[in-house]
């Protein structure tokens, strides 16, 4: 008995082969001289003139034949997608995921459509912001958000000083350098919030969908593995257009 996957395997190269044979009919019946054939005989007016050879063409492609090879060809096309197309509606397997059943009797083709989107869900998820490994982080009790340590810093202000250089005498003035002194004026306490996530929760979300992906792929496999009934469509398809 042939199974699904076997159907799978040759349907491209059936289509591959059929779309050759149905193009290079199609160039055949183009070529109008292989269409046409002549015959003719000559006949002097009496019997002392010359006597020439009888000319024919023969007629090398015949339209009929043409047709009838076409849908021969393409019988076979409309019989192996028949058969995978029928065996695709009974084609089902459960999704299993640690053993059990996360999806019961999943059809083949939304196995396929699950694998696509599986895969689209896996790179969203790897780019999704990690938390700065280099800060310590913990769940604000207030939002969702994720918050540091408080860090607490100064803030300093300049005030200018007077740096007696030379005492003032009775001959000379006092000389006296100016600079700016940094005070402490005040105190910023800083916390720091984020919305992303921590990379071992990234990590566990990826692990997740790899684990579903692999399950997803053996369901196919084991749907693929269904016994099909060949189905013969083409011939009633073509006995009925080109009879």
């Amino acid at each position: 008995m042939t199974k699904l996957n076997q159907i799978l395997a040759v349907e491209k190269g059936v289509k591959s082969d059929v779309q050759r044979k149905v193009t290079d009919a199609y160039h055949q019946i183009q070529k109008t001289p292989l269409l046409s054939g002549i015959s003719r005989v000559y006949q002097p007016i009496d019997d002392e003139g010359e006597q020439l050879p009888p000319e024919s063409t023969r007629v090398q492609v015949q339209a009929e034949a043409v047709l009838k090879g076409v849908g021969e060809v393409l019988t076979r096309l409309f019989d192996v997608t028949a058969t995978k197309d029928w065996a695709n509606c009974a084609a089902k397997a459960d999704v299993l995921v640690d053993g059990s059943v996360l999806l019961a009797d999943v059809p083949v083709t939304y196995l396929l459509f699950l694998e696509k989107q599986l895969t689209d869900v896996h790179a969203f998820i790897s780019k999704l912001p990690t938390l700065d490994p280099a800060e310590t982080w913990a769940q604000d009790e207030h939002t969702e958000a994720w918050r540091t340590e408080p860090v607490k810093t100064t803030r300093t202000k300049k005030v200018p000083r007077n740096h007696v250089l030379a005492a003032a005498t009775d001959k000379h003035p006092a000389q006296v350098q100016v600079y700016n002194e940094d005070i402490v004026v005040g105190y910023w306490t800083k916390v720091a919030f984020s919305g992303a996530l921590p990379q071992r929760r990234v990590n566990e979300l990826l692990a997740r969908v790899q684990k579903l992906q692999e399950a997803v792929k053996y369901a196919r496999e084991e749907a693929n593995g269904t016994e099909v009934v060949d189905q013969k469509i083409g011939q009633k398809v073509f006995g009925y257009l080109f009879a």
